[in-house]
């Protein structure tokens, strides 16, 4: 099942991110495989990092929270919140 991960910096974070970028970049790799879409969430500028947007296949919740729970990110204390959600692709058909 897809699960959306969506994940809110803390306000003031950036330097937090920019620090742990390519050990969060390295995680996401360990699951190539599961990613449907990944990308940061950006502020009204479209400049600024503010957040993450993950859609993974995963096969129950518990493994959406694993994931979470190892993220470089997360670890590190950058979320000020993170929403899991299931998901379901309806458009566009494959």
């Amino acid at each position: 099942m897809h699960y959306v991960l969506y994940c809110l910096d803390k306000s003031g974070y950036s330097q937090i991110r920019a620090d742990n970028r390519n050990a969060h970049l390295d995680y996401l790799k360990k699951f190539s495989g599961a990613i449907f879409a990944a990308g940061p969430l950006l502020d009204d500028a479209g400049t600024g990092m503010i957040g993450s947007l993950l859609i993974m296949d995963f096969p129950d919740r518990a493994a959406a929270d694993r994931f979470i729970q190892g993220d470089p990110y997360g670890k590190a204390g950058l979320f000020a919140s993170v929403r899991v959600s299931p998901w379901r692709k309806v458009v566009p058909q494959a």
